[in-house]
């Protein structure tokens, strides 16, 4: 067996979201092989949740001031520990370890685009989109390798569990559930979702529930106003589970780089209308669903009532090329690549 590494994993945000669950997997997978240190603000917990919460007691997890000159407490912290390889999560944790003087190789996941001077700095990108490798600079001196953005499949429910989900939900047998799930903020386009959903007030058996937190909310329900079928429905630990559920999942972005939503609800086997924006194309292109103009409401409406009116059958492509277990495997070969070549 090759050498284990040690590998840092710096992620400067607050919260539980896409990105904290993308760093918590790949965390958690490679802790099993090699030496995993997570770096976090100190401040990392907001509204009661962490990634810290999602971690395998095998990670070691430490924390800088996110205020005080937190480049060099994180650079005392390489110092001391001699990573291998410095993988960065997000702009923030980017912008102070492109700076860092030291022997290990760094590397940046494009969790959103190459949005500051910092990632041409690194000595690696990791892409999840086909659309973000098209945007590197052809003046840009490091590798970037193109990653399937990994995929943990769940557990399929029996039928009897999914019942009981559905009635605890208020969502009865016939039904046609359509969910939506992620932050409430105008990238995500829920109030897309919610115009187009008003114009269809005849199908009194579809609900929408949007499952998700964040500054948007208060306007969110004043657009659903007083349509007892639209519910913003919180934040929920098991969102995984609550996928079989859904009839329809919906993603109406106006900009996602490789929607993490999509991936699960394929795994759930539940059919896909979303945005021809970001990722959101690139998904429905290459495992099936339903695509609409992005911010055209009266396009996703027509779409919506075509399915309401017949329902999809349900439908799980293969996602494999998506596993954990591959997409790690390709990432810690990225990872010696780049290591090797800042050895010589």
């Amino acid at each position: 067996m090759t050498n284990p590494l040690h590998i840092y994993h710096t992620l400067l945000s607050r919260g539980f979201a896409g990105s904290e669950r993308s760093t918590a997997e790949s965390c958690n997978t490679q802790c099993k092989d090699h030496q995993v240190t997570l770096v976090l603000r100190k401040d990392h917990r907001k509204n009661g949740r962490s990634i810290t919460d999602h971690l395998d007691s095998r990670v070691t997890v430490k924390t800088i001031s996110h205020h005080i000159l937190p480049h060099l407490k994180l650079s005392k912290l390489v110092k001391e520990d001699k990573p291998d390889v410095i993988h960065t999560h997000l702009r923030r944790s980017t912008r102070i370890v492109s700076k860092l003087k030291t022997h290990a190789a760094k590397i940046a996941t494009l969790h959103i685009k190459i949005n500051g001077k910092c990632f041409l700095q690194m000595d690696g990108l990791v892409c999840n989109a086909q659309w973000q490798v098209e945007t590197i600079p052809s003046n840009y001196t490091g590798k970037y390798h193109k990653a399937n953005n990994s995929l943990s499949p769940h557990r399929r429910l029996s039928d009897a569990e999914i019942l009981t989900l559905r009635n605890s939900l208020n969502i009865g047998r016939d039904d046609i559930f359509i969910g939506g799930v992620g932050r409430y903020h105008p990238s995500k386009a829920w109030d897309t979702l919610i115009s187009a959903f008003k114009q269809l007030p005849n199908y009194s058996d579809a609900k929408l529930h949007i499952f998700g937190c964040g500054n948007q909310e208060e306007p969110l329900r004043k657009l659903a106003g007083d349509d007892h079928r639209i519910k913003l429905a919180g934040y929920r630990n098991d969102i995984k589970d609550l996928y079989q559920t859904f009839d329809i999942l919906a993603c109406p972005s106006r900009f996602d780089p490789l929607p993490r939503a999509i991936l699960e609800a394929m795994d759930a086997g539940t059919p896909v209308i979303a945005s021809n924006a970001g990722g959101c194309k690139e998904l429905i292109n290459d495992y099936g669903g339903q695509l609409f103009e992005c911010d055209n409401i009266e396009n996703l409406a027509l779409k919506l009532a075509r399915w309401l009116k017949n329902k999809p059958a349900r439908h799980r492509p293969d996602l494999s090329a998506h596993y954990l277990e591959k997409t790690n495997t390709a990432m810690i070969d990225f990872y010696r690549q780049l290591i090797a070549e800042k050895r010589h």
